[in-house]
């Protein structure tokens, strides 16, 4: 590797002797500043190149001359532009193409002078599509972020800086998306709505997020799907499942479609537990734009999914303890769990543009969701110690049992919402200025049936709930009285809840001293009401402001202050309590943020690096403590906690191998809780350190022969204790999370390689992906079993995938 760096210094320092050259790259976007792709870019020198998919481009030209540069793209008008470079400078040039008049001018540039000022983080689609993980797309890439947590690799929710998974905003161009409410476990949810074949563009941002989005706690998703220029197919296949996408382009109308199928049975199939498993998820979307006018367009998004878990466990056998004192859990099951998720979107987005400074956007959605969660499982278990002598017939076999018995669970739940929302948001442009507002009306109509019970048996006792107070000393003592399911929650509910909402934000531009500064406040108002209770619903105010400062004689450092209030209006499942009822007089859980962070942007090894670092701290007042056992999250539906979050995260991202982008994340949190003013305790996602690795290389001869690889290092979370227990008896820990997965890339042909050869296909390409690649046991929750003896509980790791291998092929036409 050292050699090889020498080599790469030698011929940088060898280029600065022949000819003064610098560099110059950028992003093209139209009037909405959404990426072209395929902009045909040419130089009066004869030097061109053109756009990626994600409309990026990166020319080397000679320094010191006055040279032409012109973008031009069938659907847009010619942008010409002169420029003239001083020698071994790296530049930035974002030029905005439209469909009404030609740009023609003379412009100065100065190096990274467009560096990001609103602390977005920007992920590459390509990136996203490429690296590999047991449930890869958007989620996965985020997961290498700091402050973005999970230790479920089966499942694509996250948290962000201590909140949970319901506080996190996805929009999908603008229109917010949702998950489904009744999901217990990763296994179950299959596709994210998010469709990587369809994304062009994606941005995240961790807390301190402007007034212009909605009424959430942690983070902001921000996914914009494309907007085709040309007619092509990419079509995914693996051991995993598969997808389709093809865009058409044709008169007014542009239009992309994806349908993806996924079978997690290749994973599912690898856990401790044995079972018949028959997933089926699947889903279908499409983004369609119409513009026949220069001044209007409509855009719709429509997506239909449907995932189906059939489940039958057979039988399971988990190891634990220590070589001294080893144990082990043999579980035989019998009956099944039959779910069924069904999810339906629709929205139309009309954008009217009377002039190139004003923009008014209309945009409706429906989104309804029906959900089935039924299952009927007995499990008998026997707890012991194993023989542990070598070389005997029965070695790994339990010769002593220590516990005995049987749990029951039983389950007959359906939901089935209706979420129906209208929007109207304008934007008005000045020369140093820009401001903004919105209005959002919005009904959830919600219908809810929970029924669950759970019976345990231990040597042929039934075991009562531990919160009744009765003296219970079994099998020494018989116990009279009546038996009383372990679990009970029974609960029908149907309810409405109607949403006003609305933001005013200004953005403005200035010289603050030797810096460039941008300014960003403003102030969201949501009103919310149950209908169906007169005392229910509040209304509140949450102001923001962000300042970003970029010195005029080193644009190449960004330092932002984000202040804020933050409130979360409940939603349904936030109103409802630990036994299935609603409580209406439940609050919207508050928020102070106050974030500060820096971006430098440098060279090293002739080769750019980004360093960003974030110190954030979060002060939460009438917060709804929760319960959180899988991906599972139980309210206890009241407001009497409070809650503090500060850390600190940092990333190194750029191109530590040449033409490839890799970071390096790490992140330090606490996140603690007072309930009742009984003390602080940690909370359920008290995530303290967080150490993330992405990196991309390829064989240096052999270009086309690719290598991704993903590391993420999670300390354990809170939650090691049974489900009912008070989390001031338990604060009992998971075990770390320890996760590489690595995927390997063969392209078969691409823009450069056998253009003559399988000219059926514009790129096609094969891989290989070891998913868990160190085989690491890692442990999602504790299943507690009592051993009869001596009425110790012992916490049973569940572990998660071991490790699999995938193929892959791809192929675009």
């Amino acid at each position: 590797m050292n050699r090889r760096i020498v080599v790469v210094l030698l011929w940088l320092s060898s280029l600065g002797i022949v000819a003064q050259n610098a560099s110059i790259q950028g992003v093209v976007t139209n009037d909405s500043q959404q990426p072209i792709p395929f902009v045909s870019i040419t130089t009066s020198l004869n030097i061109g190149t053109t756009t990626n998919e994600n409309g990026f481009y990166q020319l080397t030209i000679p320094s010191t001359k006055q040279i032409e540069i012109t973008f031009s793209h069938i659907s847009h008008k010619v942008v010409t532009i002169s420029i003239n470079l001083e020698p071994n400078t790296s530049n930035e040039l974002h030029p905005v193409m439209n469909t009404k008049t030609e740009q023609i001018g003379e412009v100065i540039v100065q190096g990274n002078r467009s560096a990001t000022v609103r602390g977005v983080t920007v992920l590459s689609p390509k990136t996203i599509r490429t690296i590999t993980g047991a449930n890869a797309g958007v989620e996965n890439l985020l997961l290498s972020l700091p402050g973005v947590n999970s230790n479920n690799e089966l499942s694509t929710q996250y948290a962000v800086r201590g909140g949970n998974y319901d506080e996190n905003l996805v929009y999908v161009n603008g229109i917010e998306v949702y998950r489904p409410t009744l999901i217990r476990a990763g296994q179950q949810e299959g596709l994210s709505f998010l469709n990587p074949d369809l994304i062009q563009h994606v941005a995240f941002k961790a807390g301190g997020f402007e007034a212009s989005y909605g009424d959430k706690l942690s983070s902001v998703l921000d996914i914009t799907y494309k907007t085709p220029a040309k007619s092509e197919t990419s079509v995914e296949a693996s051991l995993l499942g598969g997808s389709i996408s093809h865009s058409t382009v044709k008169n007014n109308i542009s239009a992309i479609f994806g349908a993806r199928f996924r079978d997690n049975q290749l994973l599912v199939n690898q856990k401790e537990t044995s079972a018949q498993f028959q997933p089926s998820f699947a889903d279908i979307q499409t983004f369609v734009t119409f513009q026949k006018q220069e001044s209007w367009k409509f855009q719709f998004l429509g997506s239909i999914s449907k995932n189906d878990y059939n489940y039958a466990p057979q039988t399971r056998k988990t190891n634990f303890g220590t070589i001294a004192d080893p144990r082990s859990l043999i579980v035989y099951y019998s009956g099944e769990e039959k779910d069924v998720y069904q999810t339906y979107l629709g929205a139309l987005k009309t954008t009217y543009e009377p002039n190139k400074k004003t923009q008014y956007t209309l945009t409706t959605s429906v989104y309804h969701t029906k959900e089935q969660e039924y299952f009927d499982i007995l499990a008998q278990y026997l707890l012991g110690s194993p023989n542990a002598e070598i070389g005997s017939e029965d070695l790994g076999e339990i010769s002593f049992a220590e516990g005995v018995g049987s749990q029951h669970t039983h389950g007959r739940n359906d939901f089935d919402a209706l979420i129906s929302s209208i929007d109207i948001a304008g934007k008005h442009v000045g020369e140093k200025h820009e401001l903004r507002w919105g209005i959002q009306l919005k009904s959830e109509d919600i219908r809810d049936r929970i029924v669950e019970w759970e019976k345990v048996d231990s040597a042929g006792f039934s075991i009562r709930p531990p919160a009744l107070e009765a003296k219970k000393n079994q099998p020494y003592d018989p116990f009279v009285g009546p038996l009383v399911l372990f679990n009970n929650i029974r609960a029908t509910q149907q309810s409405t809840l109607n949403r006003i909402s609305g933001y005013l934000q200004w953005n403005n531009r200035f010289l603050m001293a030797n810096n460039v500064a941008w300014i960003s406040a403003g102030v969201r108002l949501h009103h919310w009401k149950l209908t169906n209770f007169n005392n229910s619903g509040s209304t509140f105010f949450s102001p923001r402001f962000q300042l970003s400062l970029q010195p005029v004689k080193n644009p190449n450092v960004v330092s932002r202050l984000s202040l804020g209030s933050y409130t979360q209006a409940p939603f349904y499942r936030e109103l409802r309590n630990r036994n299935g009822n609603i409580n209406p007089d439940v609050k919207p859980q508050q928020s102070i943020h106050v974030v500060s962070s820096h971006d430098r942007k440098f060279s090293l090894w002739g080769r750019p690096f980004v360093f960003q670092a974030a110190a954030y701290y979060k002060y939460l007042w009438d917060v709804n403590p929760y319960t959180l056992e899988n991906v599972r999250i139980r309210y206890s539906a009241n407001n009497d906690t409070k809650a503090w979050v500060y850390g600190l995260d940092a990333r190194l991202n750029g191109e530590f191998v040449p033409g490839t982008e890799s970071w390096i994340s790490l992140g330090l949190l606490k996140a603690e809780e007072n309930q009742s003013d009984k003390g602080n305790i940690d909370r359920p996602t008290d995530q303290r350190l967080k150490f993330a690795m992405l990196f991309q290389d390829y064989v240096p001869r052999m270009p086309f022969l690719k290598m991704n690889l993903n590391l993420v290092y999670n300390t354990g979370l809170p939650g090691g204790s049974p489900s009912y227990a008070d989390a001031y008896d338990y604060q009992n820990r998971l075990r770390d999370y320890k996760r590489a997965d690595i995927g390997f890339l063969y392209v078969i042909k691409d823009d450069t390689r056998f253009k003559n050869t399988f000219r059926t296909f514009d790129e096609l390409q094969i891989g290989v992906e070891i998913i868990n690649v160190f085989d690491v046991q890692n442990a999602i929750t504790n299943t507690w079993v009592r051993d009869v003896y001596t009425q110790r509980q012992f916490a049973i790791p569940n572990y998660m995938t071991p490790r699999v291998f995938n193929v892959k092929l791809s192929a675009r036409f």
